[in-house]
């Protein structure tokens, strides 16, 4: 049987907006690992105290900060993948490894929309899915501008060798011009 919907809410997505300064102090203390996650929680849930907002249960807080450190190792695993790949490609590969990864996002972020309520998609969420659309459309314009300076580079190194070789042999401006055009697909 498929579940509809992305299910219930746990504590932490259900705290109030004025909570949201906490909440991302707490994950980012996470993620920076300089304190126990026991000491974290007592730190978030008097911050909520002091705004009036009742305490996270520990066991809440647990599966909320095991799911963000899943999502945390899946995405280094992804960069460190991409490393590999992108290391062992030639210039023309990554770009074209950039603009799939670019159209992945997008299909994401759409999918993402899609799955979801339009009222459960909070302002916070829809920045976050606009600035993941915005970057990776200007990866993708980097890659190309980036291809189009290697073509061009290219071209330029065609067009010059054809030339002095053809001028050693005696070749006609004609003849020089069929060689690029034809041989090497160089066209003025």
């Amino acid at each position: 049987m498929s579940r509809e919907g992305r299910g219930r809410l746990n504590s932490i997505e259900l705290l109030p907006e004025e909570a949201e300064p906490d909440i991302v102090w707490a994950m980012g203390a996470l993620r920076e690992r300089a304190m126990p996650q026991n000491k974290i929680l007592d730190q978030f849930n008097g911050r909520l105290a002091d705004r009036g907002i009742a305490p996270i249960s520990s066991s809440a807080f647990n599966r909320h900060s095991m799911k963000l450190a899943s999502i945390a190792r899946r995405i280094e695993s992804t960069r460190d993948i991409a490393a590999v790949l992108t290391e062992r490609l030639e210039p023309g590969q990554t770009d074209d490894l950039t603009i799939a990864v670019a159209e992945m996002i997008k299909t994401l972020v759409f999918e993402m929309l899609q799955e979801s309520e339009a009222d459960a998609v909070t302002p916070k969420q829809a920045k976050e899915m606009a600035e993941a659309i915005r970057a990776a459309v200007a990866a993708q314009n980097v890659s190309t501008d980036r291809r189009r300076k290697v073509e061009a580079d290219l071209a330029a190194k065609v067009e010059e060798t054809v030339k002095k070789v053809g001028a050693e042999r005696g070749l006609s401006a004609d003849t020089i011009e069929a060689i690029k055009g034809g041989i090497l697909g160089v066209r003025q």
